[in-house]
């Protein structure tokens, strides 16, 4: 069982990632992508993936909140990183239109140059989406995006759209599958097939019940594997292993 999405980099799990680590490989979760979300963290992902190899991995990249804050040195800097072992994609970039928290142009064009980077390196990217998956799409058109594969974090898309991504995406399935009123999550992990679906945390957020709302953590993602098994009418072991295998062909440099 893998968390495909975690941030044992955030600041307040990094103190504690010993006991998450150890905590997660008690829980049968054998292995954690941990997620960039600006240089500092991507840099700190990349530290946790050498500190603990083979069990955590790294993906580099600035989030479209932190789109504002990415310059040629920014840029130059996830370059470098992309060579580092345990490096095994570019992520997670996009496009977020609910918060703005920097401007829209701002975001297209940081997500433009991301993908530019994804295609230069050769990584797999993993798209972050909210309230702007049209315009996510048409940047993944014209920059040939979908080509790079990789995974749609925390996917939210109506489940018709959701089943067209997912041909070029994985899609993940997170903790708030299992929230009382997320039944539009629930209708896309229905539609998308096991063979394309990813679990992921989203620690230190989206806490699956019955720990939500309080700070999330990779052991917990076998919550979100139980849940998608009762969805699938399949065994838990049975999402374990489908979901684990996935997360590799997501990113080859895992294996």
């Amino acid at each position: 069982m893998i968390d495909a999405h975690c941030h044992l980099n955030d600041p307040d799990l990094l103190p504690h990632v010993d006991e998450l680590v150890a905590r997660m490989r008690q829980a049968g979760v054998t292995g954690a992508l941990v997620v960039g979300c600006d240089v500092p963290s991507s840099h700190a992902a990349v530290a946790l993936a050498h500190r603990f190899p083979g069990v955590l991995f790294a993906a580099i990249g600035v989030h479209p909140h932190e789109s504002k804050d990415l310059d040629d040195a920014g840029l130059n800097a996830l370059r470098e990183m992309a060579a580092q072992p345990g490096v095994v994609a570019l992520g997670e970039i996009g496009l977020d239109f609910h918060y703005d928290h920097s401007p829209r142009d701002v975001q297209r064009a940081a997500f433009r140059q991301q993908l530019a980077l994804a295609a230069e390196v050769q990584l797999p990217i993993i798209i972050h989406e909210r309230a702007a998956a049209a315009e996510v799409t048409a940047i993944l058109d014209a920059a040939d995006g979908w080509a790079r594969g990789g995974a749609w974090h925390c996917c939210s898309v109506a489940p018709e759209l959701a089943v067209e991504i997912a041909r070029a995406f994985y899609i993940g399935i997170a903790g708030w599958i299992t929230f009382p009123k997320a039944d539009n999550i629930r209708a896309l992990a229905r539609a998308v097939p096991m063979e394309r679906l990813l679990i992921e945390t989203d620690s230190p957020y989206l806490a699956p019940v019955p720990f939500r709302g309080k700070p999330n953590e990779p052991a917990h993602v076998r919550l979100t594997a139980q849940a998608l098994a009762t969805l699938k009418g399949i065994s838990v072991e049975s999402v374990e292993s489908i979901t684990a295998d996935n997360t590799l062909r997501a990113f080859p440099r895992w294996g």
